[in-house]
């Protein structure tokens, strides 16, 4: 079974199991969206489901006001009841590294204020631990960016200033990533703590202790769920 018909299976799923009239938060990503297009979908098919989302970037708020969803600005909730997203890894422990859409930091605050966070994925991403598939990546200030790179270097990151088209990257918060490959034996756990106390450094794509549970999908379209301990 191909990939999308993978991700079309779990956004179904998911999107199935969100309650009715509670404040969401709207990952970002393609996983997410698949999920954001299957919630347009259910309300379609069921004008009771209401629900009020809180989005992670600008093309997420976009997309759900699309679909007839109202949207509140994180500074306007005091909670959210349930926020699902996508990652690039996951580990025996629900820990995560996310960041690969740009959208990591937005991702942390709705994540952290969440009483119930889910993570929709294909199982590919699970990993025996972080740093295995994909490079880390972390968000960044743009001025003086190459000083806070060799800051980040230092900690056994190799750091890459991820490019578009026209020039560096840039956040819908208008900071540039850096994509960062562990060097063997790092432990990405372990020194997240010292890459937040970069200046420089606005946030980090590793997730630790967020994940209530893991909603996953494998090849042939079957998914199942992982809860945190």
């Amino acid at each position: 079974m191909d990939t999308a018909e993978r991700v079309r299976i779990l956004a179904e799923h998911v999107a199935s199991l969100i309650p009715s009239g509670q404040i969401i938060g709207l990952g970002t990503g393609s996983t997410a969206d698949a999920v954001l297009n299957a919630l347009g979908r259910r309300k379609q098919s069921d004008p009771t489901f209401t629900m009020t989302g809180v989005a992670t970037s600008i093309a997420t708020a976009d997309l759900a006001r699309s679909h007839g969803f109202a949207i509140r600005d994180l500074g306007e909730v005091d909670h959210i009841d349930l926020g699902y997203d996508g990652a690039d890894e996951i580990d025996p422990n629900l820990n995560l590294v996310k960041g690969r859409g740009g959208a990591l930091l937005y991702e942390k605050l709705v994540a952290e204020l969440c009483t119930d966070y889910w993570i929709v994925s294909t199982d590919e991403k699970l990993v025996a631990h972080l740093g295995t598939r994909l490079p880390l990546p972390i968000e960044v200030i743009p001025y003086g960016w190459q000083h806070t790179r060799d800051k980040v270097a230092a900690l056994g990151l190799v750091p890459t200033l991820r490019m578009t088209a026209n020039g560096p990257y840039r956040t819908d918060a208008g900071n540039h990533i850096l994509d960062c490959t562990p060097e063997p034996n790092v432990d990405l756990l372990k020194i997240a703590p010292a890459i937040k106390l970069i200046t420089g450094v606005v946030e980090h794509g590793i997730f630790q202790n967020l994940t209530h549970r893991a909603i996953l999908v494998d090849n042939e379209g079957s998914t199942r769920t992982i809860c945190r301990n």
